[in-house]
C-alpha cells in the first residue's frame, strides 16, 4: 500500500545450500602462550689479544664445521716475539747442557747448575706461551653451526673480550616462553606440547626441559624452555611462535573454519532462519585441525551455512 514498505531481514536462502547445526561440545580449554625460538648452544666468539683484523672468512648465515677458521688476526708482532723466544731458548739450552756436563765431572757447583736449569725451563715456557699467543690470532668455530651477529670488518682493532661474531647450533633449537605463574602447573618438565612457528610456518611437538624457578617481578611470569623435537635445521633464532596445552574441559560451540568469514577486522557466520539467511557477528578462539571454537555470537542450536555467501 502507498506509504508502506515491507522488509525482510537478511537475504533469501539459495537452493541446495549446505548447512550445519551449531551444537555445544565438551572441549578441553586450550592455553596459548607466545615465545621466541633460541638455540640451546649459542657461543659468542671474542679475541683474547689486542690485534688488528687481518681477514674475516665467513658472513652471517654461513654454515661452518667445528675447527673451521673464521677470523684471522694480524700475527706479525707475536711471530717476531716467537722468533726472539726461540733464539733465547737456544742460547739458554746450550748453557744448560754445558752446565750439566760440568756437573757430571764435578767441574761446577750444584747452585750454578740449578741456575742454568731454571733459566732453561723459563725459556722453554716462554716459547710455549708465545706459541699459545700465536694460536690466538686464529679464531676457529667451536662447533658445527651457523654464523650470526658479525660485528667486525677487516682492519678493525679487536680488543680482549670484544665480541666478534656468534655461532649457534642449528640442530638444537628450543622455544622460550614466558608463562604466567598461575599457568606454570600446566607445563611440567617432560610434558609434550604443541608448538606453532610463524617462520617457517610449521607445527611440531616439543618437550618441556627446564622451568626457571625465578618469577619475573614485572610480568609475573616464569621462563619455560621447550626443546623442539622435529627441528629440520631451517628454524631461525628469534622466530616467533606460540605454544598451547589443554587444561580442564568446558562447553563450547565449534564450527568448520570454512563457515566463518571476515569483513575487515570483524568475524561473521551466516545463520539460516526459515528461508532467510542472517549475518551474525562472532568472536573466534583456538583452532584445531579444520575446526574453530566460537567464544561468542552463538548459543547452540542455530543452523549455519557451511559456505558463506559474501557480496
Amino acid at each position: 500500500a502507498p506509504g508502506k514498505l515491507e522488509y525482510e531481514p537478511g537475504f533469501a536462502l539459495p537452493e541446495n545450500s549446505a548447512t550445519i547445526t551449531a551444537t555445544l561440545e565438551h572441549v578441553p580449554t586450550r592455553i596459548d602462550v607466545v615465545g621466541t625460538v633460541q638455540s640451546e648452544r649459542k657461543i659468542h666468539l671474542s679475541s683474547r689479544i689486542s690485534a688488528y683484523i687481518k681477514d674475516v672468512l665467513v658472513s652471517p648465515g654461513k654454515a661452518v664445521k667445528q675447527g673451521d677458521l673464521l677470523v684471522e688476526l694480524d700475527q706479525r708482532e707475536i711471530s717476531e716475539q716467537l722468533v726472539a723466544a726461540k733464539a733465547q731458548f737456544a742460547q739458554v739450552q746450550t748453557a744448560y747442557q754445558r752446565a750439566k756436563r760440568l756437573l757430571e765431572t764435578n767441574a761446577t757447583t750444584s747452585q750454578e747448575f740449578e741456575i742454568a736449569e731454571s733459566a732453561f725451563k723459563a725459556a722453554s715456557a716462554n716459547v710455549d706461551r708465545t706459541k699459545v699467543m700465536l694460536s690466538y690470532t686464529q679464531i676457529r668455530s667451536p662447533l658445527d653451526g651457523v654464523v650470526t651477529d658479525r660485528r667486525i670488518e677487516i682492519g678493525d682493532l679487536a680488543n680482549p673480550g670484544q665480541m666478534l661474531l656468534s655461532v649457534y647450533d642449528a640442530s638444537r633449537m628450543r622455544m622460550e616462553v614466558a608463562v604466567p605463574a598461575r599457568l606454570v602447573k600446566y607445563f611440567p618438565a617432560g610434558r609434550k606440547v604443541n608448538v606453532v612457528l610463524e617462520h617457517p610456518p610449521s607445527t611440531q611437538t616439543g618437550t618441556v626441559t627446564e622451568i626457571v624457578s625465578e618469577v619475573d617481578s614485572h610480568t609475573r611470569t616464569q621462563l619455560v624452555k621447550i626443546q623442539l623435537n622435529e627441528n629440520s635445521g631451517d628454524t631461525l633464532p628469534g622466530a616467533y611462535g606460540h605454544v598451547w596445552v589443554e587444561s580442564e574441559p568446558h562447553n563450547a560451540v565449534r564450527l568448520p573454519v570454512s563457515a566463518v568469514y571476515r569483513v575487515g577486522q570483524l568475524e561473521f557466520v551466516q545463520v539460516v532462519r526459515g528461508d532467510r539467511v542472517l549475518r551474525r557477528l562472532v568472536r573466534t578462539g583456538p583452532r584445531s585441525d579444520d575446526r574453530v571454537e566460537l567464544l561468542s555470537g552463538l548459543a547452540g542450536g542455530e543452523q549455519i551455512l557451511l559456505t558463506p555467501i559474501t557480496p
